[in-house]
């Protein structure tokens, strides 16, 4: 890679790396440090055809999938949840309960399985269409469709709170920072 395809790199791993370790985070079920692993990989990866990338933003997130998608095709599954940090301490009174969502929902996408909680993220987080979710997923949309309504009545089974604590979210804080799924009572 010649000095100004480095510099447009490293411009780029800072600008957009904490969005992209967002993503990272919720497909690796909350684990921090895989999630730093899988992005890293994926920025390797895209260091190395650097030069030929038009969409570098799309194309290190496509890797992100692709090595997700890789991971839970291997049914080698962890048995623990790993938390790098502590969880996050509440502003107040007022954003207790937005903590309280996002940490209720981590846990629960963690207690998915890793397609379930990849299709979720795909479609929610990430707001892609389910056209799209098929394509980088390699199945057909009616499998998206499926694998999203069985995943959201799973996460609902396993975090029935969801619903009340959303509500409750909503109501103090207008703008939800994490909110990959409405929950519906």
């Amino acid at each position: 890679m010649d000095a100004a395809g480095q510099e447009s790199f490293r411009e780029f791993v800072a600008g957009r790396s904490s969005a992209l370790l967002k993503t990272a985070v919720l497909l690796s079920g909350g684990d921090r440090h895989a999630a730093e692993d899988l992005l890293q990989n994926a920025l390797i990866k895209a260091a190395g055809r650097w030069h030929r990338i038009d969409e570098p933003e799309a194309y290190v997130r496509q890797i992100l999938y692709r090595q997700q998608v890789s991971r839970w095709r291997l049914k080698w599954r962890r048995r623990e949840l790993t938390v790098a940090e502590p969880p996050e301490s509440g502003g107040g009174v007022d954003g207790v309960a937005g903590v309280e969502l996002r940490l209720v929902m981590r846990g629960a996408l963690a207690r998915l399985t890793a397609r379930q909680r990849t299709v979720l993220v795909l479609r929610y987080f990430e707001d892609l269409p389910e056209g799209e979710v098929a394509r980088i997923l390699g199945c057909s949309v009616g499998t998206v469709r499926s694998t999203t309504h069985r995943s959201l009545a799973r996460l609902r089974e396993l975090a029935p709170e969801l619903a009340a604590l959303g509500h409750a979210a909503a109501e103090q804080q207008p703008s939800r920072d994490f909110s990959p799924v409405e929950v519906r009572p």
